[in-house]
């Protein structure tokens, strides 16, 4: 049997990764954009990771019951096959075994998210701040956890960091949506703090509405949100210099989201607060501006839900050795950033009405 030569191999992957990059623009126009925002060293690779994570979502988000661990194990086992470098003849597959293998990437990171995904399918109740800060730890940590690990970053703060970034998104994502997530039968907030505010879960998720009770629980997360994002900011730091205006320029506008939450009367059962263009490009300036967090925040232990992550990147161990930066992307990169938001949030609502 022949094998293919250096060339034809070249050939495929780029084949592949056309292949992820329509396949965001169909369906994941979020992060397709987001990829944009990167620098060129890895683009290419941020597109294969986040396509393999797309199809694992739908894939067991679409599932019921049986149906769901079926799609649960045939996602292990693709992952046991593109860690043995075997991909199967999905484009995805294929691509994604290219980034493992370039990077190094840490398996456990992958099957952490997908844990995650197995969560949502399952309807899992979330008790406690804790419960809800695991659940992000997974779907959104995890990603935190990865893209730092192929930007550069692998100091064990700077990972903690990243991943506190990924639950803050998170939180305030779970503020911003109760009202949706409450009339698709889901509930994020932590069920012991509705109770303590006087509201019952269950019945408070039949019949959605906005009350005093209801505003103090999502201002109570949105705080949280604001310490994790505080907190996730010295993280910058050690990224390399060219992902790091994108990395705070997201941060701020995404936090913004918890602001205009607040400016809107708390009401996220009624309405959805979005930011403004023109605000985000008030806030875009602040991006070139290092953020100056107190010295110590670097040197927190990583919040609990988290620290198996980080620990996961350290039992890794060394990295492959950085890619020489790529050139400049056209695009200034203010503008890039607001293009890549506002298109998730987009996105972010045509997930929801799909389910």
């Amino acid at each position: 049997m022949l094998m293919p030569t250096a060339q034809t191999q070249a050939l495929r992957r780029e084949q592949d990764l056309l292949a992820c990059v329509e396949m965001m623009r169909g369906g994941s126009k979020s992060f397709f954009a987001a990829s944009r925002l990167l620098p060129a060293r890895m683009r290419a690779a941020s597109i294969a990771l986040y396509a393999f994570c797309r199809v694992a979502d739908d894939l067991v988000d679409q599932a019921q019951g049986d149906d769901m661990h079926e799609s649960l194990r045939q996602l292990h086992h693709r992952l046991d096959q593109i860690y043995d470098d075997r991909p199967q003849a999905f484009v995805e597959d294929r691509a994604l075994a290219v980034v493992v293998h370039q990077y190094g990437l840490p398996r456990a990171l992958l099957d952490a998210l997908l844990e995650g995904f197995a969560w949502d399918a399952q309807a899992r109740h979330y008790d406690s701040l804790e419960d809800v800060q695991a659940y992000g730890a997974r779907v959104a940590g995890s990603v935190g956890a990865m893209m730092c690990w192929i930007m550069g970053g692998r100091s064990a703060s700077t990972l903690a960091r990243a991943c506190e970034l990924g639950v803050a998104m998170q939180l305030t994502n779970i503020a911003r949506d109760v009202g949706e997530d409450a009339r698709n039968g889901r509930l994020y907030l932590p069920r012991q703090w509705l109770r303590d505010a006087g509201l019952d879960p269950d019945t408070w998720l039949a019949q959605p509405r906005i009350s005093p009770a209801l505003q103090a629980v999502v201002e109570r997360l949105l705080q949280e949100a604001d310490r994790l994002y505080q907190q996730a900011t010295a993280g910058v730091a050690g990224l390399p210099r060219d992902c790091r205006a994108a990395i705070v320029a997201a941060r701020l506008i995404y936090a913004e989201i918890g602001h205009q939450l607040r400016r809107d009367g708390l009401n996220p059962v009624d309405q959805r607060a979005v930011v403004g263009r023109s605000r985000k490009l008030a806030l875009l300036s602040r991006a070139w501006w290092p953020l100056l967090p107190s010295s110590g925040l670097a040197a927190l232990p990583p919040l609990p839900a988290i620290a198996y992550l980080v620990d996961i990147c350290v039992d890794a161990g060394a990295a492959p050795a950085e890619l020489r930066p790529g050139r400049a992307l056209r695009r200034p990169v203010g503008e890039r950033v607001v293009w890549m938001i506002e298109l998730f949030e987009r996105q972010q609502v045509l997930r929801r009405s799909a389910r």
